[in-house]
This record gives C-alpha cells, sequence and structure tokens, in this order.
C-alpha cells in the first residue's frame, strides 16, 4: 500500500486530538473556568472590588500617610511596607488601592486618605490559578504552556477534521462533473 500524506494526517490529527484531550483536561479546565471569571471581574464585586471615587483628581498623600491610613485597617494586617504587595494610584479616580500581601484591597481617598473600601480581592489569585503560577513558577512554564500548545495543535487539527469533508465533498462533485462533460 502507497503512502499516502491525506491518510497519514488524518491518523495524526485523530490520535492527538484523542491523547491530546486527555492530557490537557485538566489545566483546560482549570484555565477556560477561572478565565471566564477573570472576563467578568469588573462586573462582579466578589472577584474584584469595585473602585471607589475620591474628592480630588489631584493625588496630595505622601507616602508616609498612605502607610499610616493602611495601618489603621485591621483587616489588611499591614504594619511595614513589607507588608503591602503594591499600590495602584489612580488620578482619575482621586484614589490610592493598596493591596496588602494577605489580598485585602483599601481604597483611600488621594487627597484626604480616608478609607474609603476594605474588600478581599481574589482577581489576583483567580489570575494566579489561571496561568499556573498559584501552584509553583514551573507548573507555569512546564504544565500551562504545554497546555496552551496543545490547545492550538486540538484547534489546528480540528478544523482540518472539519475542513476535510467539505473538500473531499467538492473534489468528488469536480470529479463526477468532470466524468460526465469528458465521457
Amino acid at each position: 500500500m502507497p503512502f499516502s500524506l491525506r491518510t497519514f494526517t488524518n491518523r495524526w490529527s485523530r490520535k492527538l486530538h484523542r491523547w491530546g484531550a486527555v492530557v490537557v483536561a485538566l489545566p483546560l479546565i482549570l484555565i477556560i473556568s477561572t478565565g471566564l471569571l477573570l472576563q467578568v471581574k469588573k462586573q462582579i464585586p466578589w472577584i474584584q472590588p469595585p473602585t471607589q471615587a475620591g474628592v480630588s483628581d489631584i493625588p496630595s498623600l505622601t507616602f508616609d500617610e498612605i502607610l499610616q491610613a493602611a495601618r489603621a485597617v485591621p483587616e489588611a494586617s499591614i504594619q511595614t511596607w513589607d507588608d503591602i504587595d503594591r499600590l495602584d494610584v489612580r488620578p482619575g479616580n482621586g484614589i490610592v488601592k493598596i493591596r496588602a500581601k494577605n489580598r485585602y484591597e483599601v481604597q483611600l481617598d488621594a487627597a484626604t486618605g480616608e478609607v474609603l473600601q476594605i474588600a478581599y480581592r481574589r482577581s489576583d489569585l483567580i489570575e494566579s490559578l489561571h496561568d499556573g503560577s498559584f501552584f509553583h513558577d514551573r507548573a507555569k512554564l512546564y504544565v500551562f504552556l504545554p497546555a496552551g500548545a496543545i490547545l492550538l495543535a486540538l484547534w489546528l487539527t480540528g478544523m482540518y477534521l472539519w475542513i476535510l469533508p467539505i473538500y473531499s465533498k467538492r473534489a468528488g462533485r469536480r470529479r463526477r462533473t468532470d466524468v460526465q462533460t469528458n465521457g
């Protein structure tokens, strides 16, 4: 039996689809479910606290004032700058967001220093689950990256398997038309 590239590609695509889907099932379920949550993080306060508005769009707080205001919030457990993951200054909203390492977010009025909101922020946790870094930095590279590559291959082979019958029908019609006109 002669070698047929089409038969080889068809078999390879089906095998990749069968086994690739099994290999990437768990990481893919996690990526899809967390991705869906991240898509609606601004609409669901449980995921990410809504951004408040301050009284002025010109920030005037010093870093010392920001730290003092953060220390006054017991939920955030902030005593020193080491307890803070990041600051997010939003001049347009007139606020400073303080993200504590324990995932609490404190929103301060950037002009007065008044605490506008204290809330637990789940979006960063969901994002770390989404990209695999929650488990380990190497999981991101050695599990989630290959899962993404296999998913791309599944999409490519799926498109091939979807287009193949359409192409075969058209080629069959052309052959029948050629036989009728030449025969």
